[in-house]
């Protein structure tokens, strides 16, 4: 049972892989079997990810990638062929909000400026279709392929505040099965298309929103996520690869066009 989830001999982009969960994903990947291509706007932050892998016996590659160009795609799908020879699996995992479209006391909802909207939605929803349209052209001519994206529970239960990053993650969940549907239609039913939906986890992107910089303590809106998370705390990043692995590997032959919570129970819990 364990060959079928094996990844060895596989090539793995990772967009978004400097960040925190997804590079702890492109390590856990590594020592699967996989090889892979770290693809981040910061290129030193790829890099770092693909020395560490490399440093543990893996093989990788770090490339900058800006997943609102698609010429800037296409050159990380070219960097990424010419290292290894191909590329059978997307990881679309850039994405994240901005406090120009969060709500506060300073900002109400009203004033939200339109382009601080857009930039989150281009962000999660556009960074996930033009690299799946740069990458997913070649799997369509070879016949085979996966593409994993990165939603969020804010697409199953939208957040308060963060109304553009909630739209835009439920628009990434939405994509997924349109896009696993299209895949397999119109070019191959070995073409599978799926996301994970990660709960809450402390990130770079929200350390000081969920935890106080000077005590570590929770704020009252961590405080808020653990006690609405049945399993009482938030994730850790190595907790989203068992279910990574699954969806990528032929574990997950037959699977498509699903959105996988991986939250500690928050979405089956409505807080009574």
């Amino acid at each position: 049972m364990t060959n079928i989830f094996d990844l060895t001999g596989k090539v793995i982009a990772v967009t978004g892989g400097g960040g925190i969960l997804c590079g702890t994903m492109a390590k856990a990947l590594a020592q699967a079997g996989a090889k892979i291509a770290v693809l981040d706007l910061k290129q030193d932050a790829a890099e770092k990810i693909a020395s560490e892998i490399c440093s543990a016996g893996g093989s990788a590659v770090g490339i900058a990638c800006n997943v609102l160009e698609k010429d800037s795609i296409q050159e990380a799908y070219d960097a990424s062929v010419t290292k290894f020879g191909k590329v059978d699996i997307l990881i679309n995992g850039a994405g994240g909000n901005s406090p120009k479209a969060t709500t506060s006391e300073e900002l109400p909802f009203f004033d939200i400026p339109a382009e601080a909207i857009r930039f989150v939605f281009d962000l999660n929803f556009l960074g996930t279709l033009l690299p799946s349209q740069v990458f997913g052209k070649a799997m369509a001519q070879r016949g085979e392929g996966v593409i994993l994206n990165i939603s969020s529970m804010n697409a199953f239960r939208p957040l308060t505040k963060i109304a553009a990053y909630s739209a835009a993650k439920a628009a990434v969940s939405n994509f997924t099965q349109w896009l696993a549907v299209h895949m397999c239609k119109n070019y191959s039913p070995r073409i599978r298309v799926n996301a994970v939906a990660p709960g809450f986890f402390i990130t770079d992107q929200n350390r000081f929103l969920v935890t106080d910089k000077q005590t570590g303590k929770f704020t009252p809106r961590g405080q808020s996520i653990v006690d609405h998370t049945p399993m009482g705390r938030f994730g850790q990043a190595e907790e989203l690869n068992g279910t990574v692995i699954w969806l990528l590997s032929d574990a997950a032959k037959f699977v498509t066009g699903i959105v996988v919570p991986v939250d500690g129970g928050f979405s089956a819990f409505s807080g009574v």
